[in-house]
């Protein structure tokens, strides 16, 4: 397998990151005018109950296997790497079947007692086999991520989206005629098909790639070997499994308590599933769009660092944070200025719902805030201070759900009681990493990327909005595709000229970086 550096790792889950939030955007279009944001929101619904179970099956066993795999290379015990997988793959099979099982025979319990609208039923259903598929992806990429190879779950990632596409408008167009709650069960079919895609071509590249056995030196572990594997395995997983938990818990109320305080504000089922589609499964994707970067950082945030920690190496430690951290700031930043500026268009022109306009403008305020937590609390996780990431998750995830309750059941604020709650959520969290990571390992960003981000955001707004004041196109969509593609030009310029990106930054991106190499 090939070992790729933490930059071009990082830098290849994010091209896969980029083609399938760019392919991700077709069904989040196309969806809506098929199913309607009706349909939406049932198909919404059932994602925090899979984010639990998930949660309750994988949790932060990828993680372990990853930080222990790389452990593992490091010191060249190639054997113990796979020790840890196999033992990993037993406990996540049996947990996902017996899940499986469980979710099977409470589904209509769930779906009427659990779950705030019992059409969700039939999507929940489609849902259950989607435990064992994405859990066995799971130990692989986590394998790999130790690896430090990126590129099968890049690949994996890609087909899985190609694959889901097609299979979810299909099936959704094909059952609607039944009803709604059909179409969002065949959008959820599509899901199932596409993931397993994902696995096939994960299980495709491990096997393909797996060197021939010597003598079967690991096949005759004995019980009491499996045991001391199995308890580490847990003992590295527990915390980050307890971490995602509280966000896993916080996503499911989250979908609970608005779409009740929303009835409680007055407003009928019906209609409060279908804002809750709006701001799940429209404007939530928008907003999310530049994390195909901060889930890339992430995911190879966390083996270079342990390698590091391992080390004792706090220069290196330093370093990989300060390039995670800057990356996230410097493209997110144009995505935040283009969305609030912009909001009513991009709605307008993507889903026809110019009315969800406020909602987008609203939650991009904090966008820079959401782009910056995930190498935060990578970084935390990846130096065993998984405890902390926790506490603060719970606290943040404590205080949306009491503000949703507070807010979004007032006919005053509605929906937007929800957003508020969530982007209060949002900056609490991302300070509480930024502060742990500070006092842990003394690292901070600097005060001056911080003010030439902002001067260059702010040159960019004023630019890209006289020129789509000028109209000087035919079309709307082409006045704001080229007034954003004008902006992004000045804003990189800004960005060389300042010097938050240099020619060493670019010589270390995959394909295009020799150009910039001296």
């Amino acid at each position: 397998m090939t070992k790729q550096t933490f930059i071009k790792g990082a830098m290849i889950l994010l091209a896969a990151g980029v083609i399938n939030r760019i392919l991700g955007f077709v069904p989040r279009i196309a969806l809506p005018r098929i199913i309607g944001a009706e349909g939406v929101g049932l198909y919404q619904l059932s994602y925090p109950f899979l984010s639990v179970m998930l949660t309750l099956i994988v949790g932060g066993i990828p993680l372990a296997i990853a930080k222990w795999v790389a452990e593992a290379e490091s010191s060249g015990d190639t054997e113990r790497a796979k020790h840890i997988f196999r033992t990993a793959m037993a406990l996540v099979v049996t947990l996902s079947l017996l899940f499986t099982a469980a979710l099977l025979l409470l589904a209509p319990w769930v779906t009427t007692h659990v779950l705030p609208d019992s059409r969700v039923y039939r999507t929940f259903l489609c849902m259950t086999p989607l435990l064992l598929i994405i859990g066995i992806s799971s130990v692989y990429r986590g394998y790999f991520q130790g690896k430090q190879n990126m590129v099968p779950t890049a690949v994996s990632q890609v087909v899985e989206t190609v694959i889901r596409i097609i299979a979810s408008l299909s099936l959704a167009a094909v059952l609607l005629p039944y009803g709604v709650e059909w179409g969002a069960a065949g959008a959820m079919i599509g899901v199932v098909a596409g993931e397993i895609g994902g696995l096939s071509v994960l299980l495709w590249k491990f096997y393909r790639g797996r060197p021939r056995p010597a003598p079967a030196a690991g096949s005759g572990t004995t019980a009491a070997e499996r045991e001391p594997a199995l308890k580490r395995l847990l003992g590295l997983s527990a915390p980050v499994t307890a971490s995602q938990m509280v966000g896993s818990l916080s996503g499911l109320l989250e979908s609970i308590f608005i779409t009740r305080s929303l009835a409680a504000a007055g407003i009928v089922t019906s209609v409060a599933t279908a804002q809750y589609g709006a701001l799940k499964g429209m404007i939530m994707p928008l907003v999310l769009l530049p994390t195909a970067l901060t889930y890339s950082l992430a995911v190879s945030l966390v083996p270079s660092l342990s390698e590091a920690a391992a080390r004792g190496d706090r220069a290196t430690i330093h370093k990989r944070l300060h390039q995670s951290m800057r990356l996230a700031l410097v493209t997110g930043a144009p995505f935040v200025i283009v969305m609030w500026l912009f909001a009513e268009p991009i709605c307008r022109l993507l889903y026809n719902h110019a009315e969800i306009a406020p909602m987008l403008r609203l939650i991009a305020l904090v966008g820079l805030f959401i782009y910056l937590q995930a190498p935060l609390q990578a970084s935390l996780q990846a130096l065993n201070k998984a405890g902390t990431a926790l506490t603060n998750t719970f606290i943040g995830a404590a205080i949306k759900l009491t503000l949703i309750i507070q807010l979004a059941s007032n006919p005053d604020f509605g929906i937007y009681g929800a957003l508020i709650a969530i982007s209060v959520n949002i900056i609490l969290v991302t300070l509480l990493h930024a502060v742990s990571v500070l006092r842990y390992i003394g690292f901070r960003m600097k005060g001056t990327d911080f003010l030439k981000v902002g001067a260059a955001m702010t040159i960019m707004g004023a630019a890209t909005q006289w020129l789509m004041n000028r109209q000087l196109l035919p079309a709307e969509w082409l006045n704001l595709a080229g007034a954003c593609a004008a902006g992004a030009a000045i804003y990189l310029v800004l960005m060389v000229a300042m010097g938050i990106i240099d020619r060493h930054d670019a010589a270390r991106v995959p394909f295009i970086g020799r150009w910039f190499r001296p």
